[in-house]
């Protein structure tokens, strides 16, 4: 007889190239613990498979499999965009996640992702308990926004700032070739709905050796076309080419985005797709230089070859740290990432409680935006930096990189019934 329980693993929202480094801290260290985790399940398709009884036996995984994790871009057991209502609104979804946990003898419940994952984790222990079926809930973070607040930085976040900051440099360098005949401005559109840290990296392409005009576009200040155009026209005298970095999540004065489509996702969030080519266009037709754009998408977050090793490092570190605090019984927290120096770059794990991260943004700090809007800070250049160093290459075979593609076999269902979504 053993007092082993299971434990629960889902992966939720928009993918990173270090998730799976989570995932791997969380079952490797699950693993040296039998006597407390009988088994680690995965959900399949994130928290849709915990609804839909759709659970992954990760027991049917090697070690070597699972390492390799460590080494994988994206969500190994499917991820989703699927948000929970409110505990008043939907209740009948919380209970079915209760009644499935309570069906695999599930005492543990580790959710990887950002803001609104946070909230459903707060919200499942409190309901756990009230329905006399306590779970304790960690939530894992992950975002390549790095909008949660408290933790210093979001893991996948350093991987995808490495990425554009890196784009953006040797994307610069061929604009610089070609200006004196072709294009004179390239515009690179990346993520960030809300907050502009993704954008904020473009701006280390340029340093003390790389002399490279960049206008950077941030969520967090109103878009003056005037002031924008004349910054453009200004680079483009001087230097005879410009590159520009524009977020998703640039606005209008009036706050509509500029790459508003007008539908929405799951979430609830405007769906956005469109400023590079808004901004493009634009230069074109004030200014007449001719441009290139490009929208970094899928690319940006998914580019594990060039991953940053200290994004690799915390990522797996905060697998880890979610097991541990398990162990050490505490429940509706997520571990954090302190930062103790910048130079030379020092950190250790924290934790912060859920309701205190649950559906809040952290957005750039006035002070590591310049005062014309358009770059970057000593103070931001001094924040970011540390979080692109070092690289962490996954294993090659024919020129191409080894990534692992796991069995993912199912977990028998005791439930059976079937769940509406």
């Amino acid at each position: 007889m053993t007092d082993a329980k299971n434990a629960f693993y889902a992966q939720s929202g928009g993918v990173t190239s270090v998730i799976n480094a989570s995932a791997c801290g969380v079952i490797e260290t699950a693993r040296k613990y039998p006597k407390v985790f009988s088994n680690v399940y995965a959900g399949r398709n994130g928290i849709i498979g915990a609804l839909t009884e759709d659970l992954i036996d990760t027991s049917q995984e090697s070690d070597a499999d699972i390492a390799s994790l460590k080494h994988t871009p994206s969500a190994a057991f499917g991820s989703c965009r699927y948000k929970l209502k409110g505990l008043e609104e939907n209740l009948e979804q919380y209970e079915r996640l209760i009644e499935i946990f309570k069906a695999h003898d599930i005492s543990y419940f580790f959710y990887n992702g950002g803001g609104d994952s946070a909230d459903t984790c707060n919200k499942i222990s409190m309901l756990s308990k009230k329905m006399n079926f306590p779970v304790q809930v960690i939530h894992i973070p992950k975002t390549v926004d790095n909008d949660l607040p408290i933790t210093d930085v979001c893991p996948g976040f350093g991987s995808v700032a490495k990425y554009v900051a890196i784009s953006t440099r040797e994307a610069s360098y061929d604009v610089l070739s070609m200006a004196k005949t072709s294009t004179k401005v390239f515009v690179i559109e990346v993520m960030g709905r809300h907050a502009g840290w993704i954008a904020a990296a473009g701006g280390l392409a340029a340093d003390s050796k790389n002399n490279i005009p960049i206008v950077i576009l941030f969520p967090e200040v109103e878009f003056d076309q005037a002031s924008f155009l004349a910054k453009i026209d200004e680079n483009v005298r001087k230097h005879e080419y410009c590159s520009v970095v524009v977020s998703e999540g640039a606005r209008w004065p009036n706050g509509k985005f500029l790459a508003e489509q007008g539908t929405k996702d799951a979430f609830g969030h405007a769906q956005l797709g469109g400023a590079a080519p808004v901004v493009a266009n634009m230069i074109k037709e004030t200014l007449g230089y001719k441009y290139h754009w490009a929208v970094a998408d899928y690319l940006q977050r998914s580019a594990r070859h060039i991953a940053s090793k200290t994004d690799v490092d915390q990522a797996y570190a905060l697998g880890k740290a979610a097991v541990d605090m398990v162990l050490a019984g505490e429940d509706a927290i997520m571990p954090t990432i302190v930062r103790k120096s910048d130079a030379p770059y020092t950190w250790e794990i924290g934790k912060a409680n859920l309701v205190d991260v649950a559906n809040v943004e952290k957005m750039m700090p006035r002070e590591y935006i310049t005062d014309d809007g358009f770059g970057i800070t000593e103070a931001c250049r001094r924040y970011l930096l540390p979080l692109i160093d070092g690289e962490d290459y996954p294993s090659y075979k024919n020129g191409m990189p080894e990534y692992v593609t796991l069995k993912n076999k199912s977990v028998a269902k005791i439930v059976k019934t079937d769940f509406k979504l």
